[in-house]
């Protein structure tokens, strides 16, 4: 049974949106060189940048997957940020559940 009053559990929820807002934007950061250093074949700034993003994609995965294990949101969540290759997708699902959440 959870003790948290609903106030609370909004409270984590947004704590956790921003995040996953904060990671994703910092992984887009990354990201924007990462896909001009490998259309220009930049091999040396690839090798730094991709697993960077990596680490940020994977920290991303683990904020939404552990949002789905606390009911925070769906399944659909990881699924889009897998999709969009990590920043967009968690940007937009951020801001579809913050939407939700002020919504009511």
């Amino acid at each position: 049974m959870n003790s948290e009053s609903p106030e609370q559990t909004t409270a984590e929820t947004i704590k956790q949106l921003n995040w996953i807002r904060n990671v994703a934007i910092l992984d887009f950061l990354f990201l924007i060189p990462l896909v001009y250093a490998s259309f220009t074949d930049n091999d040396s700034l690839v090798s730094i940048l991709g697993p960077i993003h990596g680490i940020g994609f994977l920290i991303l995965m683990y904020l939404c997957v552990k949002g789905v294990g606390e009911g925070r949101w769906g399944w659909w969540f990881p699924a889009i940020v897998v999709v969009t290759l990590g920043p967009p997708g968690s940007l937009y699902g951020e801001w579809r559940i913050r939407g939700e959440l002020e919504s009511g």
